[in-house]
Parts: C-alpha cells; structure tokens; sequence
C-alpha cells in the first residue's frame, strides 16, 4: 500500500518543527528518514501514525492502515514471550504466532516471562508484535536499540518480508539495514522559528 504526505507540518509542544514535508512511498518500498538529532523524526512518524494532529497538511491512507512502533518495548513483565504475542494477536485478529517467533529468534525463549529477558531480547518481543497487526504500513522509530548485530539482521530480514508481501516501511535509524531503502532528508523541511521564539527555545526545536 502506497503512503505519503502533502504539505505536512508537524508540531512538538505546541510548536512547528517540520513544514511542509511531501513524499510518496510505494507498496513495497521502504523509505529512511536522516537527519540530526532533534530535527523532528519521531514527531514526524508520531503524526503519520495518528498519534497526535497535524498542523497542515495530508496523510494517506488511513493511521488504521498503520502500526508504530516507539523506543518503548511496551511489554509486561509479569507476562511470558508466548502470552505477550498471543494477547497482540487477539487485539488485531490473528491467531498463529509461530512466524512472529521464528522471525525474532524467540521459540527458545517462549516460556519466559518478559521481566526476566535481556534488554535485546524484550526489544526483539517488541517488534516481533509488527507481524501480527496485519498492518500494511510499518513506521518504525529508532527499531534497533539494544539489539546486537545478529538481533539487527533478523529485524532486517523480517522488514524486508514485509516489504516481498507488498508492506510499506518508513523507518527513523542511524543503522544501515542493508534494504533497498529511498532517503528522506528532513533538514530541508525545518520550520523557522517564529517571531515570538527565543534563542534558547530554538535550540531544543
């Protein structure tokens, strides 16, 4: 499924960071966002996925068409690898996490609970969660933190499945996945400060 934006302007506390932003990525595609930390990357995927408004602009298609993942593993401790997978997928309607666990390296784990998993491993649960939202659109924010080179391989071979069934990625990294990936510069959408903006409030925008 294609995605895209026309004229996007997000905002960060009430303030705009990003205008004016326009891509189009196609089913199958997958696009990089670069830019410096604190340009607007997660603000940017945080307004594609519906999870605040935007300023101006258009988003297609639907954020129901979307899933986001965030720097936040989102997992309960108390909760096994096979529970946590098998409570995602009855929120989306699946009902086989066999290919999510394989996909991350997890059988082996199934049995664990969350609390007891290594910073990696949780971070591995987290995203092995895409494969059962049945989303077409993955927007994916800094998706290898904690992960060792091996954990990142497999994350690269489960987006770039995603991508062979016809999925869409947008994903935030400073990793070289080895995808095929179109890049998106976001220094050249940075929103000027306004007139009312002071020297220390533009150096956190």
């Amino acid at each position: 499924m294609d995605v895209g934006c026309t004229n996007l302007s997000c905002q960060r506390g009430g303030i705009t960071v990003l205008d004016g932003v326009s891509f189009r990525v196609p089913a199958g595609g997958v696009l990089a966002l670069r830019g410096p930390n604190g340009i607007g990357k997660t603000t940017l995927l945080r307004t594609l996925a519906g999870l605040q408004p935007a300023a101006s602009g258009e988003v297609t298609p639907s954020p129901r068409d979307m899933a986001y993942a965030s720097h936040a593993d989102g997992v309960k401790a108390a909760l096994s690898v096979t529970e946590t997978l098998e409570f995602w997928a009855r929120i989306h309607g699946s009902t086989d996490i066999a290919p999510a666990l394989a996909a991350f390296d997890l059988e082996r784990l199934a049995e664990r609970r969350a609390g007891t998993l290594s910073a990696g491993q949780r971070r591995r649960l987290g995203l092995a969660r895409l494969m059962l939202t049945g989303r077409e659109i993955w927007l994916l924010d800094e998706p290898t933190v904690s992960l060792d080179a091996a954990s990142v391989a497999l994350f690269a071979g489960a987006v770039q499945h995603h991508l062979s069934e016809g999925g869409t990625a947008i994903i935030a990294t400073h990793v070289d996945l080895g995808l095929d990936a179109a890049m998106l510069d976001l220094a050249p959408f940075r929103a000027r400060p306004s007139a009312g903006t002071s020297e220390f409030d533009e150096a956190f925008l």
